[in-house]
């Protein structure tokens, strides 16, 4: 027997049906805020980290053939006289543009070592980039908080970076604290300081010193943050990763020993950078987690290097293969709408199906959500491009019992004759 509703208008009660399954993850929301759920949120903070489009990158994508463009050379542990040494074997061998992801400050009672450095970096024949952090003081911390509004660029010493092009290594890792999981997806390709100083990302600097005009069409892209399109990690031989085959690296003690075949730096992109006191070894320092890593969902270890990011960067920006997506915007209200239909479905199945209603609803929306994943995945896979539907195939999971409320208590709370009927005075049942 079918279940029986007020009438109304179908599309009206669709509205509001909408609005109060909104209001209630809404409320829900809030929840968490009183540490009501955290014994229970072992799951939730297993999967709060993960986004579906991970699937894709670890998953489905297949590796790419290497980029020769770029070349990571490891400064290990290397004194500051060995990381000289090292850029002056590397300049030899004419590369396009220097990268050099370190910070050095003073002198570290190495007077020698320091000026060796220095003089390395600043007499080097090729183009050499070093990187800046932007950073908030603390007094425009208290005025803007958690707004992106910087005042000062954090960099190496004067006498490192004269004759050099410096860009801020800055990447946005989603952590609130400095001890959190920190996950790269993105990065900011520029920013600038309230003085109105303009600093690019370390890696567009990079990239639009080894070609230039090639960031134009990043920046006519005028996104604040920009998803990192990972291809892969450096050649590591000690370690079995599909995707450990993307960029070619030399080992601190290759590039002193001049290991390597001449022509593999002549006219490319050389980034200097920590990748382990050796290949090899097990390191956390300046490694982050990213979207190749083969653990989805409660990670483990951290997977990448920084400078590893960076020539992730580079070579996106290089081969102009950007991933694309809806603006916030537009994807809410694809949300809401996937919503709405939804209520539709759901509202006809529960005028016409009776007791059958709940094991039907449940049947369209595991089928529905399973659907929806595959698409965004295979999307993003195909086509690199970002579909974000979380908020929607929330709503869309919840909706097949928040309709039953709806109709059974709120529509009768905003109709009189469901007020009367809920309100009315019963009599005493005479025994």
């Amino acid at each position: 027997m079918a279940k029986k509703i007020r009438k109304g208008n179908v599309w009206i009660d669709g509205v509001f049906a909408t609005l109060f399954i909104y209001l209630f993850m809404y409320l829900v929301s809030l929840i968490p805020a009183f540490g009501i759920f955290d014994a229970f949120d072992a799951v939730g903070q297993a999967l709060e980290d993960m986004e579906m489009t991970d699937v894709a990158f670890s998953k489905l994508r297949e590796p790419l053939p290497p980029d020769t463009t770029i070349v990571l050379v490891n400064i290990g542990n290397l004194p500051r006289a060995g990381i000289a040494e090292q850029i002056r074997i590397v300049d030899k061998y004419n590369p396009g543009v220097i990268g050099l992801d370190s910070f050095f400050k003073g002198y570290l009672d190495d007077t020698l070592g320091t000026l060796s450095l220095a003089g390395a970096i600043t007499e080097a024949k090729a183009k050499v980039v070093m990187v800046g952090r932007i950073e908030q003081t603390d007094s425009l911390a208290k005025i803007h908080l958690g707004e992106e509004i910087y005042d000062h660029m954090y960099t190496s010493d004067s006498i490192f970076i004269g004759n050099t092009h410096v860009a801020m290594a800055n990447l946005d890792s989603d952590a609130a604290f400095q001890d959190d999981v920190k996950i790269c997806r993105r990065f900011p390709p520029k920013r600038t300081l309230t003085s109105g100083e303009t600093y690019m990302a370390f890696a567009v600097k990079i990239a639009e010193l080894y070609k230039p005009g090639i960031t134009e069409e990043l920046f006519k892209r005028n996104n604040d943050f920009e998803i990192i399109n990972y291809r892969g990690d450096f050649v590591n031989f000690f370690e079995e990763d599909k995707f450990a085959t993307r960029f070619y690296a030399l080992d601190w003690d290759q590039v002193l020993n001049e290991d390597f075949v001449p022509g593999l730096l002549k006219d490319k992109i050389v980034i200097l950078g920590f990748l382990g006191a050796q290949f090899g070894a097990p390191e956390w320092e300046d490694r982050l987690f990213t979207p190749l890593n083969p653990k989805i969902a409660g990670r483990a270890n951290p997977d990448m290097f920084g400078p590893v990011i960076h020539a992730n960067i580079v070579s996106m920006i290089l081969n102009r293969d950007y991933v694309d997506s809806f603006s916030r915007a537009v994807e809410i209200i694809l949300g809401v709408l996937l919503c709405y239909l939804n209520v539709l479905l759901f509202s006809y199945v529960y005028r016409t199906s009776g007791v059958w209603y709940d094991g039907v609803s449940k049947l369209i929306q595991v089928t529905e959500v399973i659907l929806i994943l595959f698409f965004i995945i295979q999307i993003f896979s195909s086509f690199s491009f970002k579909l974000e539907l979380t908020y929607g195939l929330i709503a869309l999971a919840l909706a097949g019992d928040l309709l039953e409320i709806y109709f059974g208590v709120v529509k009768n709370l905003y109709t009189r004759a469901g007020r009367r009927l809920m309100f009315r005075k019963r009599k005493p049942v005479s025994v």
